[in-house]
C-alpha cells in the first residue's frame, strides 16, 4: 500500500472505520495537568490517528482524524456549535499530516522520531493561534462569561498567567509540546508490532 497514493478501497475505509472508532474511545480518558485549567486534558487519541497516517499514508490520518472528531460530536454533543470541533480537527491534522507527509518519504526509526517531533512542534505552533483566536473566544462566548474569566482560570493554577498571551505560552504550549511528546513515545513503542496487522486488515 503506497502512503502516498493510497487507494480507499473496501479494505482501507474499513481501517479507517476502525482506527476512528477506537480514536473515539481513547478520547474519553483524559489525564488532567497541574499547569493548565481543568479543561486541558490529555488523552491518547491521535495514537490510532499517527497509526493509520504511517501505514496508509497522510490522508487516510486526515480521515481517521474525522472520523473520531465526528463520532465524539454525534456521542457528546458540542458546546461551541461545532466551532471547537472544528479547531481541534485542525489541530490533530496539524499533528498527524505534516508526521506522515514525512515518514511517507523515510520510513526508518530516524525517520520516524523527526516526523513526530516535527508534527508535534507544527501542532505546538498552530494550536497557540487557533487557542487565542478561535477556541477560548468561543469557549468564552459559548458559556457567557468574558475571555479574562478564562484566563483567571489559568491565574489559579499558575500565577505566571496574567492575560492570553501569558495562558497561551504557560498553558497551551506545554500542552501540546507535552500531548506530543507522550503520543509519540506511544506510537514509536507500538506502530512496529501494529503495523502488519492493519496493512493485513
Amino acid at each position: 500500500m503506497n502512503g502516498q497514493k493510497m487507494k480507499l478501497g473496501t479494505r482501507e475505509i474499513t481501517t479507517i472505520g476502525m482506527l476512528g472508532a477506537i480514536a473515539t474511545i481513547l478520547m474519553l480518558f483524559e489525564i488532567p495537568l497541574p499547569f493548565a485549567p481543568p479543561f486541558y486534558e490529555i488523552d491518547f487519541s491521535e495514537v490510532p490517528v499517527l497509526i493509520g497516517c504511517f501505514a496508509m499514508g497522510p490522508l487516510a490520518g486526515a480521515l481517521i482524524e474525522f472520523v473520531k472528531i465526528l463520532l465524539n460530536f454525534i456521542i457528546n454533543g458540542t458546546a461551541t456549535a461545532g466551532v471547537g470541533e472544528i479547531a481541534n480537527f485542525c489541530i490533530g491534522c496539524a499533528f498527524c499530516l505534516p508526521a506522515g507527509l514525512i515518514y511517507c518519504k523515510k520510513k526508518t526509526k530516524k525517520g520516524a522520531i523527526l516526523s513526530l517531533a516535527i508534527g508535534t512542534l507544527v501542532m505546538t505552533f498552530l494550536g497557540c493561534f487557533i487557542n487565542a483566536y478561535i477556541m477560548l473566544p468561543t469557549y468564552a462566548k459559548a458559556f457567557q462569561m468574558p475571555l479574562d474569566a478564562i484566563v483567571e482560570m489559568g491565574t489559579k493554577v499558575n500565577a505566571g498567567i496574567t492575560d492570553l498571551f501569558t495562558f497561551v505560552m504557560f498553558a497551551v504550549v506545554p500542552f501540546n509540546l507535552l500531548k506530543g511528546i507522550l503520543v509519540s513515545i506511544v506510537v514509536l513503542l507500538i506502530y512496529k508490532k501494529i503495523s502488519p496487522i492493519i496493512k493485513r486488515h
